[in-house]
């Protein structure tokens, strides 16, 4: 089972918000022990918006699987005591400004002092090195400053985001990849390892394309809505009830399309002829084509497409896709019972096997819910502190 993959490794997790804490549930869930160490008021995830009886559902959503000790780092002795549980992990992974973990003793050559083979993973929003390492950085910000922002949106329309935090997602995926990496190089003698996992790097590796398209002729990518800049057609379509999305792109899909729409004319145009050319008519060949689609309903064509082999789909909202037969038929939500929220319903972990389903998860502990419980097991000793719980 990919669920016990890493079963026996431990792994303190000093991140906060999202992208580290994407990258521990990552590792939690193929069956790491991660011990989330957070100041006695919480992390700032757990401020953010929606809650569930005082709960916020992004916590909840980002830390499945872990245990919660709450330490004030401020504190000498809760703060020697966090150095004692990272120096006697496998893993550490902290998300802070750079220097900040430095600057407390938690630094990565403290650990490494007391553990050589500690693999340490610092996820920030510019990386440990160069000029703007020390600027801070949220999801949107990067999305911005890495471009990603220019190629999203309508043509003519206000910049705009993707909606979910992408950037986090993707450094906590990133992130997670590398730790397993250093894992498999220490198991062959290879020692422990710095990781460095920068929002603005791997927002640079979601646009590959389009930075390879931008360097090979200078001509920087503009917003073209649900459109791909290398295909056409390749975008939503409008029909007499929705949208669908379309990509019948390939010569041979091409002409298939141009058949269930009863268009062939279209097939005969010098404009269309070529992929070159119907990137450059886009406008004009989806107009040419929505007359087509907007006179039937959206189910009738995804009818037709399918059975001609055409790659499309509906654009769902939320409770579509989540009613869709890929969702319901992949178990890709659970129920999670919390002390506090009581029943919450979640999206399940996406690493699974064929023929098999993660277990249900631990739900997202409340704040220095295994305090206690980690720092005896560990042999440490606060006498005389105000721990939580």
């Amino acid at each position: 089972m990919l669920g016990d993959s890493l079963r026996g490794v431990r792994v303190i997790d000093f991140t906060q918000v999202a992208a580290g804490p994407v990258c521990t549930q990552m590792l939690a869930d193929l069956g790491a022990d991660v011990v989330k160490i957070e100041a006695p008021q919480g992390e700032l995830c757990r401020a953010l918006a929606p809650f569930v009886e005082g709960q916020s559902l992004m916590f909840l959503a980002l830390n499945g699987n872990k245990r919660s000790v709450a330490l004030d780092l401020k504190d000498s002795r809760q703060r020697a005591a966090a150095l004692e549980l990272a120096a006697n992990a496998d893993v550490v992974v902290e998300s802070f400004r750079p220097g900040v973990m430095q600057r407390l003793g938690l630094g990565y050559e403290e650990v490494r002092q007391r553990n050589p083979g500690i693999i340490y993973c610092s996820v920030s929003a510019y990386g440990q090195e160069g000029e703007w390492k020390h600027k801070p950085g949220v999801d949107g910000v990067l999305q911005a400053v890495s471009g990603l922002m220019s190629v999203t949106g309508l043509p003519d329309a206000p910049p705009c985001k993707v909606q979910v935090p992408v950037v986090d997602m993707t450094t906590g995926y990133i992130a997670s990849i590398c730790v397993l990496g250093a894992l498999a190089r220490r198991s062959r003698g290879g020692g422990g390892q710095w990781i460095d996992a920068s929002m603005f790097t791997s927002s640079i590796a979601l646009q590959q394309g389009g930075f390879a398209s931008y360097f090979s002729d200078g001509a920087s990518p503009v917003r073209i809505g649900s459109a791909a800049p290398y295909a056409a057609p390749n975008e939503a379509l409008r029909c007499a009830d929705g949208w669908i999305m379309l990509a019948a792109y390939h010569p041979s899909r091409w002409e298939a399309l141009c058949e269930v729409l009863d268009c062939r004319e279209l097939l005969a145009d010098p404009r269309f002829a070529e992929l070159s050319g119907r990137i450059a008519h886009r406008e004009e060949l989806v107009r040419l084509l929505e007359q087509r689609t907007m006179l039937r309903p959206r189910s009738e064509w995804l009818r037709r497409f399918e059975e001609a082999d055409l790659i499309c789909g509906p654009i769902n909202d939320y409770a579509e896709a989540a009613a869709s037969p890929a969702f319901v038929q992949g178990q890709l939500s659970e129920t999670i019972r919390h002390p506090v929220a009581g029943d919450v319903i979640l999206t399940r972990t996406p690493l699974r096997t064929v023929g098999e389903l993660p277990p249900v998860r631990r739900p997202a502990p409340l704040v220095g819910e295994h305090t206690r419980e980690v720092l005896q097991a560990a042999g440490i000793t606060l006498e005389g502190e105000s721990l939580c719980p």
